[in-house]
């Protein structure tokens, strides 16, 4: 293996070290206050260590439903000591509320302030180590892209944006057709005859391969390739990377090959899998229909003040395998919205009423649509259900598009936890991008990942 590359912290790995470091120093922070202060709430020892590992559970689930574990988060000091407060704060009141799993509530009650500070404390500290170490450039991953010219600006930026550890340090440019030199590329132009050298002087830690033309990839040019793989370096496909950066399938830069992303993740056949989200589905439906029930009253009185018309209106959208439904939602706009004719909704837009802001944010709008789930036009995740309008009008300009037919849509999804509201054809291109992400690879995990981040939306009252 190469010895001259940098040490760099996978996506992957951050989120891992993250998840570890704030277990083990909120564990160590209580050892300590224990030996110190006369504090006894919490004690680790053999006969009750279940009380750390529910800690350390409870820790990682709550943190997750607060983005600890977002790395764009973590890495902004004044985000993640917002977090650290939701995470800290709700961690110690749910472990203080389940004395079944966790130590019987203290008599004393500077023992709970103690338990609290304690934590947060510890979390602080690791989290600001970690903005101002394993954040920084130091960690930063040196990359050569090997593309067409023309294409560099855009793949650089796709590249960094999604990671601002990763740096383009150079490019070799394939396109044996535009040779001409320009001086206003900030990355260097590596020639091919240097390009191991460049590699190892510069302690690159992989190269990406983004040419779509196969002449530009010359005998000299894979001969150095082939070597510097058998150095140890890491050379990898373009579409590849970004998918791994940016958890999003890059249909602009593939065109129509959809081949190479077929077929989906297994998930989508599997009975069992689908027998159990199926069931999983009912049951959270009905749940959720149970506390519209409940909080009916207050939307009623809401939009007799605030929308001043019918609470609830249908709508078409298009369902699995392009079949029409009609979603049911608690009306947000205002009367004749679209007399105009059907136009995407927007940030700020005007037709909202003041309660279906209300509606909105906190994503009540969208409880009715428990009863499209019960009756099978819906699941509960999945992309989102678009009109019939846009569907056609969306497909005739984006490849891949009316994929996202080939499951059901969902009230809550991949694209809507990751991005806004889809307001131009852009956005809808950058949602399909994330919806083909979770067809492709549909499973437990990222269903539980999905619902984790839907909580956080609602919690920190972030819908549109």
């Amino acid at each position: 293996m190469n010895k001259y590359k940098d040490i760099h912290f996978e996506v992957s790995e951050r989120k891992i070290l993250l998840r570890i470091f704030d277990v083990i120093t909120v564990l160590l922070s209580l050892y300590i206050v224990g030996k110190v202060l006369n504090f006894n709430y919490f004690n680790i020892s053999q006969t009750n260590f279940y009380w750390t590992i529910v800690l350390g559970i409870y820790l990682n689930f709550i943190g997750s439903v607060f983005e600890m574990y977002n790395l764009q988060v973590a890495s902004n000091q004044f985000q993640i000591i917002k977090s650290i407060i939701l995470t800290s704060s709700i961690t110690v009141l749910l472990y203080l509320l389940t004395p079944v799993y966790t130590p019987a509530l203290p008599s004393n009650r500077l023992q709970i302030l103690i338990f609290y500070i304690a934590i947060f404390a510890a979390l602080f500290i690791w989290r600001m180590i970690y903005v101002r170490f394993f954040a920084s450039n130091r960690f930063s991953k040196k990359v050569i892209l090997i593309c067409d010219k023309e294409q560099l600006k855009e793949l650089v930026y796709a590249l960094e944006s999604a990671d601002p550890h990763y740096r383009v340090l150079g490019f070799v440019n394939s396109d044996s057709a535009n040779t001409k030199a320009n001086d206003n590329l900030k990355i260097k132009n590596i020639d091919i005859d240097n390009l191991e050298e460049f590699v190892k002087k510069n302690s690159i830690s992989e190269v990406v391969i983004a040419s779509q033309k196969t002449d530009g990839i010359t005998v000299n040019l894979y001969n150095q390739l082939i070597h510097l793989l058998e150095n140890g370096y890491i050379i990898r496909e373009y579409t590849q990377v970004y998918e791994n950066l940016t958890q999003r399938i890059p249909v602009q830069y593939v065109s129509r090959d959809f081949y190479r992303y077929f077929p989906f993740s297994r998930s989508n056949q599997n009975h069992f899998y689908l027998m159990m989200v199926r069931f999983f589905e009912v049951g959270f439906s009905i749940i959720g229909l149970l506390s519209g029930i409940i909080i009916l009253p207050l939307i009623l009185i809401g939009n007799l003040m605030g929308n001043r018309g019918k609470l609830l209106y249908t709508q078409e959208r298009v369902g699995k395998n392009g079949k029409v439904f009609n979603i049911v939602k608690f009306r947000t706009m205002v009367k004749n919205a679209e007399k105009g004719g059907a136009v995407f909704a927007t940030t700020n837009d005007s037709r909202i009423t003041h309660f279906g802001k209300i509606l909105r944010k906190s994503r009540m709008d969208e409880l009715p649509q428990f009863i499209n789930i019960l009756k099978g036009d819906m699941a509960v995740i999945g992309p989102r259900p678009e009109r019939p309008i846009f569907v056609n009008e969306i497909a005739e300009k984006m490849p891949f598009y009316e994929t996202r037919h080939v499951i059901k849509p969902g009230l809550t999804g991949w694209a809507q936890v990751n991005y806004s509201y889809g307001e131009t054809i852009d956005d809808s291109l950058i949602k399909l991008q994330y919806d083909l992400y979770y067809i492709k690879h549909r499973s437990l995990f990222l269903d539980v990942n999905i619902i984790f981040k839907t909580l956080s939306t609602v919690l920190l009252y972030r819908g549109q």
